[in-house]
């Protein structure tokens, strides 16, 4: 008896010393900030797997951080550097890992890796990697990656790799890469790559790449690349390579490529390439183009080929133009090259050949071919003539 009372208090003397030597550790573990191994709770600084239910004090996590729920609005912020795991959300000032949330994930300043939230996922800052929400995904700073988007994909600055939206994706700043939104895509700056919205693409900057809208597609200032729009195409600068809206087309300063309208195709500025219009197609600035309008093809200096349905009208022309009814110089307008409808009308000066039914020129430097002639300033006596009437100066 005597022997086992002996051996119960040696055991005790032993257990009693081995809690306070890991007391001891413990204290240490604590003193140099770091606790290591398990944490459960809400300890500042852990290296390895750290469990709470909504944090407040966290400085930073290496490792596994798995919480219940986003941060305290007080929360002095944190980092987790692995896997941020949140039943059913979680979050913290920066992420750079892997964090999952069945609701959601958010990170107050950055996100960097992966990151899927069932409900959505968003980042105060930058986001980068590649992250999913079952509704949405953004950021309020720039975003970089693939990123999808249940419902949308948003930035407050940057978009750049592949952005997927089910109704939309947009950004307020510059965009480069892939963007797929199911209405619509659309950036507030530079658009660059290729762009698709089921409804409309739009860029408030300069765009370059292909942009597809199946209504409409649309640039602020300049423009490169292909353009198609279900209705219409605009960009509202210079355009080069190709625009084809199913009702319109229009540029408002130069535009060099292929240019078609269902309805109409418009220029603005200068004028080189081929434009296409199912009614017309206009020209404010030279046209060194073909030009084809279903009734009629007009512009301020016609310098290439136009032919119009019905009607080609310009203030001055030069190059081959022909329609059905009548060709058109405006009061000081020149006409040079050739010209060729039922009726010719030049008010200006006609310094070129026409051939028509009727011609007419208030002053003529050239000559007409036609069944009636009428050359205005021509001496009495040649002012009308059948088939033929001419004047060199």
């Amino acid at each position: 008896m005597t022997n086992v009372v002996r051996n119960v208090r040696l055991l005790s003397l032993t257990a009693a010393a081995s809690l306070a030597l890991a007391s001891e550790a413990a204290a240490q573990r604590r003193d140099d900030g770091v606790a290591h191994g398990i944490s459960i709770g809400d300890s500042r600084r852990v290296k390895g797997l750290r469990l709470n239910f909504r944090d407040r004090k966290m400085v930073q996590v290496d490792g596994v951080n798995i919480t219940l729920w986003t941060p305290y609005d007080d929360a002095v912020g944190g980092t987790v550097n692995g896997l941020a795991l949140g039943l059913p959300q979680t979050g913290a000032d920066r992420i750079k890992g892997l964090a999952l949330g069945i609701f959601g994930v958010g990170a107050e300043e950055e996100m960097r890796g992966i990151g899927i939230g069932g409900v959505g996922l968003g980042a105060g800052g930058d986001m980068s990697g590649i992250m999913i929400g079952g509704i949405g995904a953004g950021a309020g700073g720039d975003v970089s990656g693939i990123v999808l988007g249940g419902i949308g994909v948003g930035a407050g600055g940057r978009l750049k790799g592949a952005m997927i939206g089910g109704i939309g994706v947009g950004a307020g700043g510059s965009a480069k890469g892939l963007l797929l939104g199911g209405i619509g895509a659309g950036v507030g700056g530079r658009l660059e790559g290729i762009a698709i919205g089921g409804v409309g693409v739009g860029a408030g900057g300069e765009a370059k790449g292909l942009l597809v809208g199946g209504v409409g597609a649309g640039v602020s200032k300049e423009f490169r690349g292909i353009a198609l729009g279900g209705v219409g195409v605009g960009v509202g600068g210079d355009a080069q390579w190709v625009l084809i809206g199913g009702v319109g087309a229009g540029v408002g300063g130069d535009f060099k490529g292929l240019g078609v309208g269902g309805v109409g195709m418009g220029v603005g500025g200068d004028f080189t390439g081929i434009g296409i219009g199912g009614v017309g197609v206009g020209v404010g600035g030279i046209s060194r183009a073909l030009l084809i309008g279903g009734v009629g093809a007009g512009g301020s200096d016609l310098r290439g080929v136009a032919l119009g349905g019905i009607a080609v009208g310009a203030g001055s022309m030069s190059g081959f133009n022909a329609a059905s009814l009548f060709t058109r110089i405006e009061k000081f307008g020149t006409q040079r090259g050739v010209a060729v409808s039922s009726f010719n009308y030049m008010k200006g000066n006609q310094q070129g050949l026409t051939i028509g039914i009727i011609n007419y020129a208030r002053s003529l430097d050239g000559v007409q071919v036609g069944l009636i002639n009428i050359a205005k300033s021509n001496r009495s006596g040649r002012k009308v003539l059948p088939i033929a009437n001419w004047e060199m100066r």
